[in-house]
């Protein structure tokens, strides 16, 4: 399938459309139900409730779990077993740096908020513990992975703006020690730096036995260069103007976004790092259903 086709059975409208209802659990619910009910049905959306077989009791064994109407059948203790019982911290890294309130139609920033609202009520339906982290040069929020904090990571991402300039570095080097627990982190960015200074800076968060996710946002003006006038472009983390004449730049940029992208997904393949290349035009659908479909394997590797 074509990385960028919506999935079939999807019905999401233009996400400059969504960003404008202004009410990101409603956009949420709304993304992700349509997602459950169009998609086929995944083993994930049954983890932690979908039941699998029996087992006989062994000491130590949590009393609550037993099947009572077996033991009325049987006279003896079996408990019951669900396709997954362990329940997973998922954290969500969101960019707001200067660059990510770039946009065509709708804005990176708007697009990636938007992206973690329906990844955090999606986990939370599955009773995992969800978190945000916010952060541009330094951290700006950092909302601890709760299963009560679903409200606290919206509300958060309701009020995120793009200020100051970024950097993945120094912040995701703070972050590391708090991710000690086994969990699962996305990092949701437009990752202007060079391949290698992006994936020693999720490295220290994978080495610590986290499942890490990269979801790289960018408008498909910055992935075509699709500008047709000569004017002057602003670097939005410097301010910086710089006169360019886009016919003469167009093919040098498109190569050079295509080599950073290959490098990204090459570097991220060695490091056994889930990269995903996101277009702002597309709708939500792709991200989720990716997400879905990394969370299964994931799940049956662990």
């Amino acid at each position: 399938m074509d990385r960028n086709t919506p999935v079939p059975g999807s019905r999401f409208i233009d996400p400059a459309v969504l960003a404008k209802i202004g009410n990101l659990e409603f956009v949420a619910r709304s993304v992700v139900d349509g997602v459950i009910n169009g998609s086929h049905r995944s083993p994930y959306f049954g983890s932690s409730v979908d039941f699998a077989e029996h087992r006989g009791y062994v000491a130590g064994d949590d009393i609550r779990r037993v099947d009572w109407r077996v033991f009325a059948r049987t006279d003896k203790y079996y408990i019951k077993e669900f396709e997954a019982d362990s329940n997973a911290n998922f954290s969500v890294l969101l960019d707001v740096s200067k660059s990510m309130a770039f946009g065509t139609k709708i804005t990176k920033l708007d697009y990636a908020k938007t992206l973690a609202a329906c990844l955090t009520y999606l986990v939370s339906k599955q009773r995992d513990r969800v978190g945000l982290v916010t952060f541009d040069e330094d951290i700006v929020d950092h909302v601890p992975p709760s299963a009560k904090h679903v409200d606290v990571v919206l509300h958060t991402l309701d009020r995120v703006q793009a200020k100051r300039p970024g950097r993945l570095g120094p912040p995701l080097r703070k972050l590391a020690e708090h991710f000690g627990r086994r969990g699962i982190v996305v990092v949701i960015s437009d990752f202007y730096e060079e391949p290698q200074e992006i994936l020693d800076a999720v490295g220290l968060i994978r080495f610590r036995g986290n499942d890490v996710i990269l979801f790289h946002v960018l408008d498909p003006a910055e992935i075509d260069f699709t500008f047709d006038d000569a004017s002057s472009f602003e670097d939005l983390e410097s301010g910086e103007q710089l006169p360019v004449v886009p016919d003469a730049l167009r093919e040098q940029y498109r190569a050079m976004i295509r080599d950073h992208i290959a490098v990204l997904t090459t570097k991220s393949a060695e490091q056994r790092v889930d990269y995903n290349l996101l277009n702002t035009s597309r709708p939500l659908d792709y991200a989720l259903f990716n997400y879905i479909s990394i969370r299964d394997r994931l799940s049956r590797t662990r």
